[in-house]
């Protein structure tokens, strides 16, 4: 065969390995944009059941909320750092008392729903050793995070967490990062004593935090 003819085949070997890189990027391109759409709508929803496995403390109960037996309780993580007014915070510092973390957004719907009962229980237990706090995540900056809570009434601080790293702090399976709102209920002792994965209602709330508040 000559250098002439084989030059034509080269080139369509060359083309065609061209063609399969090609395919094999847009394949490639097409899956992460589905991950990241996936990675999106998990990121603000109903939450969900789990955190991962790795904590079985846990007992969850048909309406979503989890508890734990006083006995079986683990401490939360060291929580500390500026909220969105800059101010420096840090939860141990309400050991002692009852706490409620409830992790949200501004950009997040859900939160948006739970967030007039959360003003109001906060309010009303405010005489009764009970501290609400948030964590608030993936807002860019404190602008829109500062006019939610302005909009709803907000009384409480929250941590200014945009990274998630806080919540990346709690043991595997006691949060689930794409879980956004979730909360946490400590006892006066700083343990983990009750979770929701999900946007609560001030009747679910109440039902978290009751039986802790009642503990002596």
């Amino acid at each position: 065969m000559s250098a002439a003819s084989r030059a034509p085949q080269r080139s369509n070997r060359a083309a065609h390995s061209s063609n399969r890189a090609l395919r094999v990027r847009r394949r490639a391109t097409l899956a992460a944009g589905v991950a990241a759409a996936a990675l999106l709508v998990s990121a603000c929803g109903s939450g969900g059941t789990s955190g991962g496995g790795g904590n079985t403390n846990f007992v969850t109960g048909t309406d979503g909320i989890s508890t734990v037996a006083e006995g079986e309780r683990v401490a939360a993580p060291e929580l500390s750092g500026k909220t969105l007014e800059g101010e420096q915070l840090d939860v141990a510092d309400y050991k002692g008392k009852v706490v409620v973390l409830n992790v949200w957004g501004s950009w997040c719907n859900p939160c948006r729903a739970e967030a007039k009962y959360f003003a109001k229980v906060a309010k009303d237990y405010a005489d009764q050793d009970v501290q609400f706090v948030g964590i608030n995540t993936r807002d860019g900056s404190t602008t829109a995070a500062l006019a939610f809570e302005k909009d709803f009434g907000i009384p409480y601080p929250s941590l200014y967490d945009p990274t998630g790293k806080l919540m990346l702090r709690f043991e595997k399976g006691t949060l689930n990062p794409q879980a956004v709102p979730s909360t946490l209920v400590l006892d006066r002792e700083g343990r983990i004593a009750a979770r929701s994965l999900t946007s609560l209602s001030e009747e679910r709330l109440l039902k978290m935090l009751k039986p802790v508040v009642a503990e002596k």
